[in-house]
């Protein structure tokens, strides 16, 4: 392969990862006007949740597709999807259309994330990879970063619909790179595709995710539907492992559990998922609300993170060569560990600045541990399993992310219930009921209170006489209720720095050493692919 087919292949690569990337947070901030036009305020969280659905759903199943057939044929198909939905999405006259066509996108994000990562193991060896790494991981977590920003710039001088008409030239070109420098080839050869595990891994991730997304808001958790639905969830689980333990070629080879290092890094990228962007979320959350700071104003906050990630990424690169995984993993998530404590002491006057060394910590940290998973699980298998093991860490990572944002919530709900009761209740005791009539209009729950503080607006449904304190307490709820958040957060990090014990003396040295599979040559190897 010659310097220049390898450049435009890289180049392809980031493009893809960047709109991918940018798409998850640039949607965010044109959802109220969304909302408002095309109606349909109930069918909100459908419109994330579709596309959550339908890009999970098809990670294990593309990761396995692209090792048999080639990753030049799902590249391209992953990012036609991707634009096809975009510009489907920007087309939408209701909401009902807008669900359907987040989904369709939401298929297309699926397959590019984990097949980008794979081609990057193609083309680079693991020396390589790990030098690189600071750049791939800086384009995606930039692409996270600057979406609320350009979302926000489109929307107030533009039109809503732009957010994703914006996808269609930038595909282009990934596309178009793609198509020039990318190999064509037959993947493994085989042919013997495993429709029966493809379906019950489908129906598998579909029941669970929309049983944790639902329960405990739309319907209880004891309800027929959560039940039903965690019901199928167990159900397609068995039924799965019984099939894959059968057919010849299976989605996800249960025997690569077997090997120390790819069920370590999977089960890593799951507690990282729960315990890291778990928590996370409610960082800017906490910035707008009780702080003060405006959406616009709040990327001051995520930037300096998105920098000290991508620092922490090349250095990572760099000591992996260097260290043992173990010892990278529990320095990295430390640093995270360090991050949360800071984020357990926020206050309502608590400074930006604060806020900000929480979030470069947090971004330091991540830095450095989350290269390893991809560069651990690349170097222990050869080039015929590489989108299959790829594939099933960055599944792992967003199961993990679902299970921490729904667990989290949970405990941040209870605890504003029980903010609620000391703080607000008394309160509005004091009041005249016919005086906070008002508030009913406000929230169905304690959580709820949150909106006061987000939106303005609301704040003029609170009695005059008692707003400034009504204020305030809400802010001290808020602030509050938060902290267990992050120290269950703390605790899930812990428990990764004791998984990454696991892996021994192992180390991207050793596994090179060894004659790890991502190291064959490169020009003969990735032909095929």
């Amino acid at each position: 392969m010659t310097k220049r087919q390898r450049n435009l292949i890289t180049a392809s690569v980031m493009v893809g990862m960047l709109i991918a990337s940018l798409d998850q947070t640039i949607v965010d901030t044109a959802f109220p006007k969304m909302i408002s036009e095309l109606g349909g305020v109930s069918l909100f969280t459908w419109v994330i949740t579709a596309y959550m659905l339908a890009s999970t759903s098809v990670v294990p199943v593309v990761g396995k597709l692209a090792d048999m057939y080639g990753r030049k044929l799902f590249w391209i198909v992953g990012i036609t999807i991707f634009v096809l939905g975009s510009v489907l999405c920007g087309q939408s006259q209701n909401m009902t259309e807008m669900i359907l066509f987040r989904a369709i996108q939401g298929i297309g994000g699926g397959m590019i994330m984990p097949i980008a990562q794979t081609i990057i193991g193609d083309i680079f060896t693991g020396e390589q990879r790990a030098k690189m790494q600071g750049l791939f991981t800086g384009v995606f977590a930039l692409g996270s970063a600057i979406g609320p920003f350009v979302g926000g710039l489109i929307v107030d001088h533009f039109h809503w619909k732009y957010i994703f008409l914006i996808n269609l030239p930038v595909g282009a070109v990934a596309v178009a790179l793609a198509w020039i420098a990318l190999p064509s080839g037959q993947g493994t050869g085989s042919r013997k595709i495993d429709w029966v595990g493809s379906l019950l891994s489908i129906v598998t991730v579909v029941s669970f995710l929309t049983a944790m997304q639902m329960g405990g808001d739309h319907w209880a958790w004891t309800s027929w539907e959560s039940l039903s639905l965690f019901g199928t969830t167990v159900l397609g689980l068995v039924l799965f492992i019984v099939n894959e333990l059968k057919v010849e070629e299976p989605i996800l080879d249960l025997r690569l559990f077997g090997n120390r290092v790819f069920s370590t890094f999977t089960l890593l990228a799951l507690l990282q998922g729960a315990g890291m962007f778990g928590a996370i979320v409610y960082v800017p959350w906490f910035i707008q609300g009780v702080v003060g700071v405006s959406a616009t104003n709040s990327g001051t906050v995520s930037m300096p993170m998105t920098f000290c990630m991508m620092i922490g990424s090349v250095l990572g690169g760099q000591l992996a060569r260097k260290i043992q995984y173990r010892v990278q993993i529990a320095a990295g998530l430390a640093i995270v560990i360090a991050g949360f404590y800071g984020a357990t002491l926020f206050t309502i006057t608590t400074s930006l600045w604060h806020a900000r060394a929480v979030m470069m910590l947090i971004g330091l940290g991540l830095g450095l541990v989350m290269p390893l998973v991809t560069l651990g699980v690349q170097q222990a298998f050869d080039k015929s399993k590489r989108g299959v093991v790829t594939s099933a860490t960055a599944f792992f990572r967003s199961m993990g992310a679902t299970i921490g944002v729904t667990t989290l919530g949970i405990v941040f709900n209870s605890q504003m219930k029980v903010q609620f009761d000391e703080r607000i209740a008394p309160q509005l005791a004091k009041v005249p009921a016919n005086l906070v009539a008002g508030m009913a209009k406000i929230a169905q729950k304690p959580a709820d209170l949150v909106q006061v503080l987000l939106q303005k607006q609301l704040q003029a449904l609170i009695p005059e006489g008692i707003r400034p304190q009504m204020v305030q307490a809400i802010k001290e709820m808020m602030a509050n209720s938060i902290h267990p958040v992050f120290w269950i957060g703390m605790g899930v990090i812990a428990l990764g720095i004791v998984v990454g014990f696991f892996l021994g003396s192992e180390s991207l040295t050793k596994q090179i050493a060894a004659g790890g599979g991502a190291d064959e040559k490169l020009e003969g190897g990735f032909a095929a692919h």
